[in-house]
């Protein structure tokens, strides 16, 4: 098997490389069921970035560079209880991200992204709990198919929730996605909205540990992961 995809640049995390979430959400499509992915360096905008496979592996190439890889994988991970979407929305008026963002224009979590072009997705601090939350409103210009969002999309959303999770670890220079697990239970509608929430899970020297989750307005479970991020040097 050998194919290629493309990151556009709407979709970017960094001013110049694609937004983590969505760029592993795009890998795992690659994979059967859950999948693993795990991020070698910046995933590059607008240009074909090869997909081959060894085995179980995919191997996602720029030229001769390894931007990342996939495997198969089964996650099981404990979900907190979702706030309300009362406490979801108070929580986003705290999001730290208005005050300081290494990545403003990021398409997930940044404030600088105008609505119905950037998610716009900004997780604040629950009031008496150690987890952070926010609504989720979707754009009708969202890749999807039949009427639910990509798969990509959902990753994205399980993306950096987890990051501002570690908000109190991540220091001056912020953190990137190293490596990201997910499993999606069921496909978000377009147009719908939900909460998404993210936990702190711990942390090894530069590598900090978070859990995600995505929720339905009802509080039925989209999905979740578990993700890896770095410290910037």
């Amino acid at each position: 098997m050998s194919s290629s995809f493309v990151i556009g640049r709407r979709f970017r995390g960094p001013e110049n490389s694609g937004n983590g979430g969505y760029t592993c959400g795009l890998v795992a499509g690659f994979v059967d069921g859950d999948a693993e992915v795990t991020l070698r360096r910046p995933p590059p905008l607008e240009r074909p970035l090869e997909v081959t496979r060894d085995g179980e592996r995919v191997l996602v190439h720029d030229g001769p560079d390894l931007v990342a890889e996939a495997v198969p994988t089964h996650l099981e991970l404990e979900v907190p209880p979702p706030p309300t979407t009362a406490e979801a929305e108070a929580a986003a008026a705290r999001y730290a991200g208005f005050a300081t963002h290494v990545f403003p224009t990021c398409f997930v979590c940044g404030p600088k992204r105008a609505a119905g072009d950037g998610l716009r997705l900004f997780p604040g601090w629950v009031a008496g709990r150690d987890l952070v939350a926010a609504p989720v409103h979707t754009d009708d210009s969202l890749p999807a198919a039949d009427g639910f969002l990509a798969r990509e999309i959902a990753w994205s959303l399980l993306d950096c929730p987890g990051a501002w999770a570690m908000e109190r670890d991540m220091e001056q220079t912020g953190v990137v996605l190293g490596r990201m697990a997910a499993r999606v239970l069921r496909p978000m509608p377009v147009g719908a909205g939900g909460l998404a929430i993210g936990w702190p899970l711990g942390r090894d020297g530069r590598k900090l540990y978070s859990g995600t989750a995505l929720f339905s307005p009802d509080g039925r479970l989209y999905g979740f992961a578990r993700q890896t991020w770095i410290v910037r040097a």
